[in-house]
Order: C-alpha cells, then sequence, then structure tokens
C-alpha cells in the first residue's frame, strides 16, 4: 500500500513537522496541494495547540498529520544542570549575563492524556511521533477516532518494534535527516545508517508501509527512495526556505550560503542528538558535549545567549537545524515546491 491509499491524499509526499520552522500555515499549505502537510505540535502551549488546530480546521478539508514527542519525562539532574551552567559561564560573562537570572526548564513535552483530551475535538486525521510511541491506553485512544498513526524508525530493530507495537506506517529516517534523531531503543550513534541504506532493509523487515526520510531534497530522491520500496517520502529541509516557513533571517542566510554544506549530530541545544549546521558553540564545546544536561533541559539555559548574540547579528548559540542535503531549498510558497517533487 502507498501512502496515498493509507492517508487519502493525492501525492506520495510527507512534509515533515519542523518545530520552530513553521506553523500550521505551511502544513495547510502542503496538504490543501495534495501532500500530507503536518503540525509540529512538541512546543506548543494548549492555546498554542488549539489555536492551530483551529486554523488548519478553517482552511483544509484535507488529511494532515499532527507530530509529538514520546520522550520520557524525567526531573532535571541538579548535578548536571551544575555541569552545563559552568561550561556556559564563559559565554555569560562575555554578554553580561548573570547566570542567577536564568531559570531551568524543559520547553518540550511529551505526548499526554491532557493533550489527546484536547485534540480529540478535531481528530486529526494523522498522528506522527518521535521518540517512540505513547502508552498503548493513549495509542489506542487517538485509533479509536480512526487515525492512522506512525512513527519514526533509525534502525531496522526500531522499526519492527514500531510494528510490533500498532503503527500504520514506519519512517525510515536516515542519518542525513535535519533536526532530532529519533533513535528511541539505544544511545548508540553507531547504530545509525543513511537512508539509502536503511530504507531497504526496513522495507524487508516489516510488513506496514514504509516512508523514507532523509536527504531527500529534490524530485530525482523522491524517484530513489520510491525504486527502492518507499511507499513514500518525508522531506523536510528543502521546505525551509518556502514562503511559509518561520526561520529567523540569519537561518534563511545560512541554509543560502557554503555553510550548509557543514552539518553535524549535536546534543547541545537540547540534550539529545540533532542534526544542524556547525557554529561556534558546537565548535567549542564539541558537538557531542557530556557537559550538556538529559533532554529537554539543555535549552533554557542558552535561551538568553541566543537572544544576546542574534541581537548583535551572530547565530553563535541558535539553532540552525538542517539536513545533509540542502540543495533542494527554494524560496518558493511550498505548494509549488511540492508540485516540483511529483514524479513524473
Amino acid at each position: 500500500m502507498n501512502i496515498q491509499q493509507l492517508f487519502g491524499i493525492e501525492l506520495p509526499i510527507i512534509q515533515a513537522p519542523m518545530a520552530g520552522v513553521q506553523t500550521s500555515a505551511m502544513a495547510i499549505a502542503v496538504s490543501n496541494a495534495g501532500g500530507l502537510g503536518s503540525l509540529p505540535c512538541a512546543m506548543l502551549t494548549p492555546d498554542g495547540l488549539r489555536t492551530e488546530l483551529r486554523a488548519i480546521a478553517a482552511q483544509t478539508t484535507r488529511p494532515y498529520n499532527v507530530n509529538f514527542f514520546c520522550h520520557q519525562p524525567t526531573e532535571p539532574d541538579p548535578v548536571r544542570e551544575a555541569k552545563w551552567r559552568a561550561a556556559l559561564a564563559p559565554y555569560y560573562a562575555e554578554f553580561g549575563i548573570d547566570p542567577a537570572t536564568v531559570p531551568a526548564g524543559g520547553g518540550r513535552a511529551p505526548f499526554s492524556a491532557e493533550v489527546a483530551g484536547l485534540i480529540a475535538e478535531f481528530k486529526p486525521p494523522v498522528l506522527s511521533f518521535h521518540f517512540g510511541l505513547p502508552p498503548p491506553a493513549l495509542l489506542a485512544r487517538v485509533k479509536g477516532w480512526g487515525a492512522k498513526v506512525i512513527s519514526s524508525a533509525t534502525t531496522v530493530e526500531e522499526a519492527r518494534w514500531l510494528e510490533a507495537h500498532g503503527v500504520d506506517a514506519v519512517i525510515a529516517q536516515g542519518v542525513e535527516a535535519g533536526g532530532h534523531r529519533g533513535i528511541f531503543l539505544s544511545d548508540d550513534l553507531s547504530t545509525q545508517l543513511g537512508t539509502m541504506a536503511l530504507l531497504p532493509q526496513v522495507v524487508r523487515a516489516v510488513k506496514v508501509p514504509v516512508i523514507a526520510a532523509g536527504g531527500i531534497a529534490d524530485r530525482d530522491g523522491v524517484v530513489a527512495a520510491l525504486a527502492l520500496g518507499a511507499a513514500g517520502v518525508q522531506l523536510g529541509t528543502s521546505f525551509m526556505l518556502c514562503a511559509e516557513a518561520t526561520i529567523s533571517p540569519m537561518h534563511r542566510a545560512a541554509l543560502q550560503s557554503r555553510r550548509a554544506e557543514h552539518t553535524t549530530l549535536t546534543n547541545v541545544f537540547t540534550g539529545r542528538p540533532a542534526r544542524g549546521m556547525y557554529n561556534r558553540l558546537m565548535k567549542e564545546l564539541g558537538a557531542l558535549s557530556d557537559a550538556a544536561p538529559a533532554f529537554p533541559f539543555a535549552t533554557a539555559a542558552l535561551a538568553p545567549l541566543k537572544a544576546a548574540a542574534e541581537k548583535l547579528g551572530h547565530d553563535d548559540f541558535s539553532t540552525l537545524w538542517s539536513g545533509q542535503n540542502a540543495t533542494g531549498c527554494r524560496a518558493i510558497p511550498a505548494a509549488d515546491l511540492l508540485r516540483s517533487l511529483v514524479p513524473a
């Protein structure tokens, strides 16, 4: 089964949910153009989530996807927090920031019963998850209104686990993909494969449809993934210069420069490995730093540094998420970009 049949869409293309990069406007544009538009929800407040879902309901009758994180919530570790603050101390001094005024916190909440209750009013037709799946009772609840459920796998083992736990399709996320790795059964980054290596292995390992993600930037990439057995593809980075994207001018400029050729996996912005463009913080602390606290507690301490640097025109502490292949980025409406990806 291809994803057009599974989701009731016209084109075999999903716009990846990208927190901090887009709002409902991009999801609406993609869905109205025949793809599956996606809304990233992990960083939205309940009021913000309700507002975005109302906007989608008012502006499209087509299927759309809402995306949530499924990490296990933990309490902040004072020892790790102190180590992180010590690592950032020279930067606080550089910008004249009093560390005592910088609050701790997370900023990314996992899918919960409260969120399920809120979105039940809207009955989103597709839910996607990152870092595994929610508890069985919550999964049954969303499936009860007929929603299709998909989640990211970064290994064959994760794909089999997701199939065994009830997903309708698996997203095979190659290591080229921008943003957070969906890895959830292990912390070992040596297990992470490229999309074109991972995809055929996952296709052979599971019976549910498989969606290819990571490093796919244009029509040729879409064709290649479909030829390797993908039921559809998911693209994120290529949409980041579209008119509907909400990235900063600095992020836009970086995507259009040679800097986009150098991305790496880093944990210094959130505490979990995610792919973005190389910048000062990664260079000086190390892209993968043992000073960073567990996800998502690295973020709050960086917020005032990000604001201070950006005020001076620097992105030294900014999250410049990008996949390894930014060559498909185009500053055009998302609907036009989507149509350019469709195989002949």
